[in-house]
């Protein structure tokens, strides 16, 4: 294959060779013994705290949303932050929770705060909101459990109307909700969203949790937080793909850094080293800014060394990919590789023979073999789903006996045993699940819906998914050779009628929907944090493909292509690809309107 690997990429593709896709088994640390010193990276996050209550002044649009960020930052001191906007003679009606309980309502204003003076002095606020989660102490946005769409609440000057005397200036909330509100918005500013890794049920690749960690922790705590998060375990949705650590797993103390060397001490069931070497591995890919040297220990003086947390991410790649992903696309029924400049091209990995009747293709690279799954037509214009694996290129494709009326995309879950490739496609609304062979299994799902689009992350242990034009996570177990999907987490967004998904980071997805026009969004797996890409793509999606970045491989932004009105484009240019741009084609005679290519997807 073209192109240049990545010590990461060479490093992996040894380990499948080995270890079956998976991260191995036997660590590269050092038990009971010492090394070298290597100065931690300093990683100097904003400690910025939300806006005062007199912060504002008398713009009273400013006020509420400065009311709506007073939630943010460290949760024990949540209720104090906005009970000071809050008048002094209502306080009593926001109630406090304590410690684990405290959780915070995420909300996206779906228009401008509506306020309106009334003869009394006093002014009416009204937030249309779309609720997006529930920020819990632990950092975890869980779904939302408000189903409000609606909260009113009335504003007063800092003196109360007829009365006299004096008090601070600015505005006060007279009758706030009963619940802390933080828009979503100030969830952007004022936090960090921070991948956490457990491992998956064998134990041989980690999967990534988000978390929010407030930017108002100093920098010296954060060790300790993702060490908490850790022992707290995975998002609940996230439990049928990811293992916990073992139970009654405890920290001792505070984690300490001395000269770049942190230490960490556990209580640990077991005292096992072989249990603390994985629990090293998760906490130097959880703490990427660091570089230095970890030292992890029990209460009875089990330890594990690890000289450089750099160079252990280096020796414990997460996902096993190439750095040079290669565009292909569908054109005159075929799969063909595209050229653009800047970019390394590919060889189609398809003999002839195998590479005829396509209308979509996924493919993928598993160490020096590939995976096809290719959507061929069928008589009586339908279509099947024909597979093929082998070493590049590969010679031939299994044909399906199963026809549907139309499929979608299919996508390989990346295997940890590459002796049992499955993957998941979309078939007539439903889900189905299909092997070397071309057979396909429905796939049972928590949601009623006519299914529209599946993805899967690189881990290959969670997918995103359009049910219903609305979209869903879910994990998914891979035990014995089995393909389960656990139960789906809906997600929030400003789109709807969701048409396409997939996978443009570890935990962001780029969506395609109707935002009052067709349009493409990155939205983060919870919903809370949206960027328009495509504002109006001027048709309905119908096919979207991404490479995904992430911290083996770095990119400055993801990479996406997508299909609308059977033409193809390339982000963020809103020029079609053109039939000049895709290899190894016969141009067509004088005269006559070349194909457009369609169905773009990368090879990775």
């Amino acid at each position: 294959m073209p192109g240049r690997w990545t010590l990461a990429g060479a490093l992996c593709v040894a380990l499948l060779a080995v270890a079956g896709c998976g991260i191995p088994d036997n660590t590269e640390v050092q038990v009971d013994g010492s090394g070298p010193a290597v100065e931690a990276g300093a990683s100097s996050f904003r400690g910025d705290e939300p806006p005062t209550r007199t912060a504002a002044g008398t713009d009273r649009e400013a006020f509420v949303r400065n009311f709506l960020s007073a939630a943010a930052g460290e949760p024990d001191r949540a209720y104090a932050r906005v009970k000071k906007f809050i008048a002094p003679e209502n306080k009593s009606r926001l109630q406090e929770k304590q410690g684990s309980e405290i959780a915070v309502n995420v909300v996206r204003l779906t228009e401008d705060p509506a306020i309106t003076a009334n003869r009394n002095g006093l002014f009416s606020v009204k937030l249309r909101v779309q609720q997006i989660g529930l920020l819990r102490s632990n950092g975890v946005l869980a779904p939302p459990v408000a189903t409000e769409t609606e909260y009113k609440f009335t504003l007063r000057g800092a003196v109360s109307p007829g009365q006299a005397g004096t008090e601070e200036a600015g505005l006060f909330v007279t009758d706030p909700p009963n619940v802390l509100l933080l828009s979503d918005q100030a969830l952007r500013q004022y936090y960090q969203t921070r991948p956490v890794y457990f491992w998956n049920s064998n134990q041989r690749r980690l999967v990534a949790d988000q978390r929010y960690l407030p930017l108002a922790v100093p920098d010296e705590r954060r060790v300790n937080e993702v060490v908490k998060w850790l022992i707290a375990g995975p998002s609940e949705w996230l439990r049928p793909a990811a293992r916990p650590l073992p139970d009654r797993t405890a920290l001792i103390n505070n984690a300490i850094e001395a000269d770049g060397r942190w230490e960490v001490t556990l209580e640990l069931p077991g005292d096992d080293n072989r249990e603390l070497g994985k629990i090293g591995i998760q906490l130097a890919w959880s703490l990427p800014e660091l570089s230095g040297q970890l030292q992890l220990t029990t209460r009875n003086q089990s330890r594990v060394e690890i000289p450089s947390l750099k160079q252990h991410r280096l020796a414990h790649p997460l996902y096993p990919i190439d750095d040079e992903p290669q565009r292909f696309t569908v054109y005159d029924g075929a799969v063909h590789a595209l050229t653009f400049p800047g970019e390394a091209s590919g060889v189609v990995p398809l003999v002839p023979a195998a590479n005829h009747d396509v209308v979509s293709a996924g493919l993928s690279r598993v160490g020096d073999r590939i995976l096809a799954a290719l959507v061929v037509t069928a008589p009586g214009g339908r279509q099947r789903l024909a597979v093929g694996y082998g070493a590049d290129p590969v010679q031939a494709v299994d044909p399906g006996t199963q026809t549907f009326r139309g499929i979608g995309r299919p996508v390989w879950l990346r295997p940890l045993d590459p002796g049992q490739p499955y993957g998941l496609v979309v078939a007539d609304g439903r889900l189905y699940r299909f092997d070397d062979r071309a057979r396909m299994v429905p796939v049972s799902l928590t949601v009623v819906g006519s299914v529209t689009a599946v993805a899967s992350s690189l881990d290959g242990q969670r997918l995103a998914l359009v049910v219903g034009g609305r979209l869903y996570l879910a994990a998914v177990n891979l035990d014995g050779g089995l393909v389960s999907v656990g139960p789906a987490r809906a997600v929030a967004t400003s789109l709807t009628d969701l048409s396409a998904v997939d996978w443009a980071a570890e935990n962001t997805l780029v969506v395609a929907g109707t935002a009052g026009r067709s349009a493409v969004y990155e939205v983060s797996i919870d919903g809370a944090l949206e960027t328009p890409l495509v504002a109006d793509v001027g048709a309905r999606v119908t096919h979207l493909a991404a490479y995904p970045t992430n911290p083996v491989v770095p990119l400055p932004s993801a990479l996406i292509m997508y299909e609308a009105n059977a033409v193809a484009y390339r982000y963020p240019s809103p020029d079609a690809i053109r039939r000049e741009q895709v290899l190894a084609v016969t141009p067509p005679p004088t005269g006559v309107r070349p194909d457009s290519p369609t169905a773009p997807f990368f090879l990775f």
